[in-house]
């Protein structure tokens, strides 16, 4: 067990710039698909 000295120095679990970088990313890229999606709207087997 560790000790409350010891819980409260540990440092962990916060997002590097890489995976906020990509998480937001990927979202853009979401709204946009959605976005193009309702302005081109593509026929499927026709």
């Amino acid at each position: 067990m560790l000790t409350d000295n010891e819980l409260l120095t540990v440092i962990g679990g916060s997002a590097s710039g890489f995976s906020l970088g990509a998480i937001i990313g990927g979202i853009a890229t979401f709204i946009i698909g959605v976005v193009d999606g309702f302005l081109r709207p593509l026929k499927c087997n026709e």
